[in-house]
């Protein structure tokens, strides 16, 4: 069994079997000098346990690195804000541990909240400098989730402004509010976004774990360019109540980690039927109180998984996918190689879809803040305004496309909803997991990353194989699986609905048998 299992496995047992202990003296804590990189939630739990390490030194450590890499040095502008009561949150968590109160495997640990997400009390502005004065009063149903498992909200995340959704010459990771996120691996490298400082800081250490969010691609992406795991789970299996919205069919909030154990143990502090919003009855009963039973090192033997085909790669792409098939054929799995006829025909349609819930939903949003812009058109109207401090860069065609279309009772909306999800879903993904009998689908997440060029945007962005998954509204998780020059890529497992639990098992297997991760090393440029 692995070493993160048998910590998460004796540390459950120990919470929930072991006698309450009376407060013991705070001279019993005798700490080890902190240093958080690369530190996985198990190891960080493991010192807790042992009164080595207390949830105010562990937030320290991170509040100084960030000091120290963010805001200083390489500047990575991964962290937009820092929760000014994070250290009385840390306290907090100390004084029950003290008290023999433990919430489980997150508690005392900090965690990154993407700016997009409702935080009581703290600035929630999508990135944009024209929704500064956006404060919400309440948590999004997921914050409060983290908070009863015991985090520490240690702050925001830098993102691309407005998740990506602005314009179509948008650079993935800016923001008018935050700047250019930068990736570690190579400074001048695309981060790729939109949970882009939430990548960059789990990639750098900034932060054990962080929270992203993804309508397409948002999660995958930047993990795959920044070497971390992320997981954009089912839509539904965790609440979107109080996130900013692009699209109701596609959103959602996942786990972003330098493992797949910390994922695991991350998703089951989010995860949650939320029943107050329509995706949320589906996963009624769906949700596991703790992922981190999926993590089993022998989880691929047997299971038959099928390998995306079709999509021209890069060299150093095509050699890693040649690789990770020899490393799950060694593991025990049968590896076939498979097409999806219906593969990006959804495009068009999707488009559509996301243009007609952007008005829809971020109008109901705005409307229920307390930001003097109340509607999309007063956002647009904003930027317009001012110009050169909101648009300094790239338009905000999107935002005008959007105001432009009619309500969801339109025929045309229903139509595209319909076609995205039947070609990414019941024709695409779901037909070939199906067809050929497969536990899973994998296929490349993305090439390296591209640079950093903001007068031409995204246009060298990697084409990656996670769209069937987000517009089907299933499951993916992003592992590293090589890298080129330097510059890391991932591999995306792809399943059916509500198949974490499997995924997160493949991940995890996959994982332990390449260990392609490399902390990064935040060299100006690579040569390349």
């Amino acid at each position: 069994m692995d070493e993160h299992v048998v910590v998460f496995a004796l540390f459950a047992i120990a919470s929930a079997c072991a006698p309450r202990p009376s407060a013991p003296p705070a001279q019993q804590v005798v700490e080890t000098p902190v240093d958080v990189v690369e530190l996985s939630v198990a190891e960080a739990q493991r010192r807790m346990t042992a009164r080595t390490l207390t949830a105010h030194s562990l937030t320290r450590a991170y509040l100084d690195r960030i000091a120290v890499l963010d805001d200083a040095g390489p500047q990575l502008n991964a962290v937009i804000d820092i929760n000014p009561k994070a250290l009385d949150e840390a306290d907090a968590r100390d004084a029950e541990r003290r008290a023999g109160k433990i919430r489980g495997l997150l508690h005392g640990i900090p965690v990154l909240i993407k700016d997009n997400i409702d935080v009581a009390g703290m600035v929630n502005s999508a990135g944009s400098l024209g929704f500064v004065d956006n404060r919400p009063t309440a948590d999004a149903f997921l914050v409060q989730r983290l908070r009863d498992a015991g985090v520490v909200i240690l702050g925001r995340a830098n993102l691309s402004e407005w998740a990506n959704f602005r314009s179509t010459k948008s650079t993935s990771g800016w923001s008018s509010r935050g700047g250019q996120t930068k990736n570690p691996y190579a400074l001048d490298r695309n981060p790729c976004g939109s949970s882009s400082g939430s990548a960059v800081a789990v990639a750098a250490s900034l932060t054990a774990v962080a929270i992203g969010t993804e309508t397409d691609g948002s999660i995958i992406c930047p993990a795959s360019v920044n070497g971390i795991v992320g997981l954009k789970p089912t839509v539904g299996l965790v609440s979107r109540s109080g996130i900013i919205p692009i699209a109701a069919s596609q959103d959602t909030a996942g786990p972003m980690g330098r493992s797949v154990a910390d994922v695991a143990a991350l998703l089951g502090g989010m995860a949650a039927a939320d029943e107050g919003e329509p995706a949320g009855r589906e996963a009624t009963g769906k949700p596991l109180a703790d992922y981190t039973t999926s993590l089993n090192a022998s989880a691929l033997k047997g299971q038959r998984i099928g390998v995306l085909r079709g999509r021209r790669l890069p060299d150093a792409v095509d050699a890693a996918m040649q690789a990770a098939v020899t490393a799950m054929q060694g593991a025990g799995a049968t590896v076939v190689d498979i097409q999806m006829p219906t593969d990006g025909k959804w495009d068009d349609p999707e488009l559509d879809v996301l243009l007609y819930e952007f008005k829809d939903g971020l109008n109901k949003y705005l409307a229920r803040s307390t930001s003097a812009q109340r509607s999309l058109a007063a956002l647009i109207a904003w930027n317009k305004a001012n110009a050169a401090q909101a648009m300094p860069l790239f338009g905000q065609e999107l935002f005008e496309r959007a105001e432009a279309k009619g309500p969801l009772t339109d025929a045309a909306y229903a139509k595209a909803r319909d076609t995205a999800r039947r070609l990414a879903g019941r024709e695409g993904l779901l037909a070939a997991l199906a067809r050929d009998n497969l536990a899973a689908i994998v296929a490349p997440s993305t090439g390296p990353a591209w640079k950093l060029d903001p007068k031409a945007g995204d246009r060298g962005a990697p084409i990656g194989g996670y769209g069937a998954a987000a517009v089907a509204g299933t499951p993916s998780i992003n592992v590293p699986v090589g890298e080129s020059n330097g510059l890391p890529f991932g591999l995306t497992f792809m399943g059916p609905p509500f198949g974490e639990p499997q995924l997160i098992g493949f991940a995890y297997a996959f994982e332990q048998a390449t260990k392609a991760r490399r902390p990064p090393q935040f060299p100006p440029t690579v040569d390349r």
